[in-house]
């Protein structure tokens, strides 16, 4: 059974139907898929939702599909992690970690977003399914059609990392790499989606693959035991994430599985790429486009198609934004792995490094509950740490010679701490 009753415009609220359609014919705007909740509330419970196998259609009756799910059946369900070492070293009282970067199969938060939008490509009769991307989402836009047994065409940047590209290649897609930024690719992927009639996850099936988001949200509340922290940081790139947690928030207050006030939510971006919280310190109601020049190429979109919607969601909630410089999230990268033992790519040294400058700016207080969104996996951007990071030892086989080492080794430690 569906609940799913059709899309509407996030600003004029034009309602339309259930099909390919992206953008308000009438203002231009984003749409949204609508459901009916008093018929989801009498049939969803928290004991259903927990019956059901780890994974992100646990929460099937608030997804934008008409029939069965038909990937990501192991995506989602990612662990919250209670950080113990992390918070001590920030002074933060009760500190969680969103991780993402172990998703099922890509290890990016995308692995959500693309489950929904695969399903409902195939359900609209799409037999190709592209995106443009920055590279997490070319990966998983991959690997589900691979899945599913569709042609696919994924779109990149040229200066793309180049660990990031092959994870797109070994599904044997159609790797396109434009000479361009991001905002040159989706321009250009927006007009092969219409003359082609082929489905694209982040443009003509959009409004279902944002939905995808939400169960971030849902599972944040679901594994802090139904309940809402008091903070939640985000990265934001094109800004599909951040406004869709907090919908994943108030869908779960709307259909009676969560009580208690929603939370702040803050925006974390790369300084070199902020158009957003550039815009929030202006005063702006959309974000002013910018050319990106950070390492944090997965979150480098500098005309964020939801760049309002991250806004106006900021704002309503009470949060903040933070953009943060490349050595600092280099750092967070490093205190990241050292005390949790995590390795994220630089959009998750982006978002921890905001967080920890929006407790040093007292935004957010260190004896409230914070979620940090964790959304790819470092291994995929090695490149950006290479160099800093100790070379192995080279000895020889002896015992002796290990001795040696580990006597060196001792014996300059004694006089560092002297």
């Amino acid at each position: 059974m569906t609940y799913l009753t059709g899309l509407q415009c996030h600003l004029c609220k034009a309602v339309y139907g259930a099909g390919a359609l992206w953008v308000c014919e009438k203002c231009l705007g984003p749409l949204e898929a609508t459901y009916d909740y008093e018929a989801i509330r009498k049939s969803i419970s928290r004991s259903l939702i927990e019956s059901r196998p780890n994974n992100l259609w646990r929460y099937r009756e608030l997804l934008p599909i008409q029939g069965e799910p038909l990937t990501g059946l192991h995506s989602g369900f990612t662990p919250l992690v209670r950080s113990q070492r992390l918070a001590q070293r920030l002074g933060v009282r009760e500190l969680y970690l969103k991780d993402d970067s172990v998703n099922h199969p890509t290890f990016s938060y995308k692995d959500r977003v693309v489950s929904v939008a695969a399903t409902r490509a195939v359900e609209l009769g799409f037999g190709v399914l592209g995106c443009a991307s920055t590279g997490n989402l070319a990966n998983s836009v991959s690997a589900h059609a691979a899945r599913l047994g569709l042609e696919c065409f994924v779109f990149i940047p040229h200066d793309l990392e180049p660990n990031k590209v092959l994870g797109s290649a070994i599904y044997n897609p159609h790797v396109v790499s434009i000479r361009g930024n991001y905002d040159d690719v989706n321009r250009l992927c927006t007009q092969i989606a219409e003359k082609y009639g082929w489905g694209f996850a982040n443009i003509n099936l959009r409004s279902y693959y944002a939905e995808g988001a939400k169960t971030y949200g849902f599972e944040i509340a679901e594994q802090l035991g139904w309940r809402f922290p008091q903070h939640v940081v985000s990265p934001v790139a094109g800004g599909t994430l951040l406004p869709r947690i907090m919908r994943g928030f108030r869908e779960l207050k709307e259909v009676g599985l969560v009580d208690g006030p929603l939370p702040k939510i803050h925006a974390a971006q790369a300084s070199g790429c902020a158009p957003v919280v550039r815009a929030l310190e202006d005063g702006l109601d959309f974000p002013d486009p910018v050319k990106p020049d950070t390492i944090a190429k997965s979150i480098a979109i500098g005309n964020p198609a939801d760049g309002f919607q991250v806004l106006s969601t900021v704002r309503a909630s009470g949060g903040a934004g933070a953009m943060v410089p490349d050595d600092q999230i280099l750092n967070a990268i490093h205190l990241l792995a050292e005390t949790e033992g995590i390795f994220t790519e630089p959009a998750g040294g982006t978002t921890l490094a905001a967080a920890i400058q929006l407790l040093e700016r007292g935004v957010i207080p260190r004896n409230e509950s914070i979620v940090v969104g964790i959304t790819g996996n470092g291994y995929k951007t090695c490149e950006v740490v290479r160099d800093r990071v100790v070379r192995p030892v080279q000895l020889g086989r002896s015992l002796q010679e290990f001795d040696a080492f580990l006597n060196d080794t001792t014996s300059s430690a004694a006089v560092a701490k002297s």
